[in-house]
């Protein structure tokens, strides 16, 4: 990381060099000319007006929700960090370029951003302060608050929002919103015509770390968590969440907390190994097996690559699969 912040300065200053000195050709027809693009004055989630000399179109996304908003606007990112990673989780919504890998989501490397030449950067609040401030002397920064446990679906809204005024998308930012809705109504009422409303609901992922499987309860401050609810479903869980991402911390002794009536369901990813612990470590666990939901057939797992954390268009694949595991016969 000390090497990245080193040479961001220098890479900067080439950068802004080589902008500079762009070549301009006459216009073949001066009446046919482009006017210049209007500067956009945008606020972001750090109360910090972000000044663009036009829409963005050169960006560079440091964190998955904010990247998938950028997909789902027709924004292909010129660089995304954790590239591999974004292809495994979030298989809902697909990059559709090929972008610059720029490192982890917690410590992108200010190099490979620098030498993309971006005219945005999309950072997460999520984000080290001193690694906000090394960005800032690369290109304009707009800070994203990833997820709000007081209002989960209003923050992705925001977000949406923000994102799409910086990239002169309004129009596509308000087709996904109303698409989004319409699909929370069909589900609603898809679950309730299956005599699914108000159904006793728990949403989980769990991990293996160091042979010990951990559970992550999504209350209803987390996105997925407020989404459940606006299709009619009850949160099963009694269990606090943290105040950005609503999301608990339990283990399979946890779990006998949970009604015996719950529907449970989970997502995890063959492409991680460590992230399938309900098919894995357990199914010989007697604890789980004995559980009375686990009994009774009513444990759900839903497609991989429908990220937890992404937008409208994650949450509408999420509701789909929803809707679908819970009404089969």
């Amino acid at each position: 990381m000390r090497r990245h912040l080193l040479t961001a300065a220098a890479l900067t200053a080439a950068a802004l060099t080589l902008t500079a000195c762009g070549t301009t050709e006459p216009a073949a027809d001066d009446d046919k000319a482009e006017k210049p693009a209007e500067k956009i004055t945008l606020t972001d989630a750090s109360g910090r007006k972000v000044e663009l000399d036009g829409p963005a179109e050169k960006v560079v996304g440091t964190e998955w929700h904010e990247v998938e908003l950028l997909v789902s606007l027709g924004v292909d990112p010129v660089g995304v960090a954790d590239v591999k990673g974004y292809k495994t989780w979030d298989s809902a919504v697909p990059l559709k370029n090929v972008p610059k890998d720029i490192g982890t989501r917690g410590e992108p490397s200010m190099d490979t951003i620098a030498a993309l030449k971006p005219d945005l950067i999309v950072a997460s609040t999520d984000l080290p302060p001193a690694a906000v401030k090394q960005l800032r002397e690369v290109a304009p920064v707009i800070e994203v608050k990833s997820a709000d446990a007081a209002d989960p679906i209003g923050r992705m809204n925001k977000n949406l929002d923000l994102l799409a005024r910086a990239t002169g998308t309004t129009a596509k930012a308000d087709e996904i919103k109303k698409t989004f809705d319409a699909k929370l109504e069909e589900g609603k009422k898809a679950l309730a015509a299956a005599g699914l409303a108000g159904a006793k609901y728990a949403f989980a992922d769990g991990y293996v770390v160091s042979n010990q499987t951990s559970i992550r309860p999504f209350t209803s401050g987390s996105l997925i968590g407020a989404v459940n609810e606006r299709l009619g479903l009850r949160n099963d869980w009694t269990v606090k969440g943290d105040p950005a991402y609503g999301l608990g911390s339990t283990d399979v002794e946890g779990l006998t907390k949970l009604s015996d009536d719950v529907h449970f369901a989970y997502i995890g990813n063959d492409g991680d190994k460590n992230s399938t612990p309900f098919t894995g470590t357990l199914a010989q666990d007697k604890v789980w097996t004995s559980l009375p939901f686990v009994r009774k057939g009513n444990v759900h797992r839903l497609p991989d690559g429908i990220w937890m954390f992404g937008g409208p268009e994650s949450m509408n694949k999420y509701i789909d699969s929803v809707v679908a595991e819970l009404t089969k016969r």
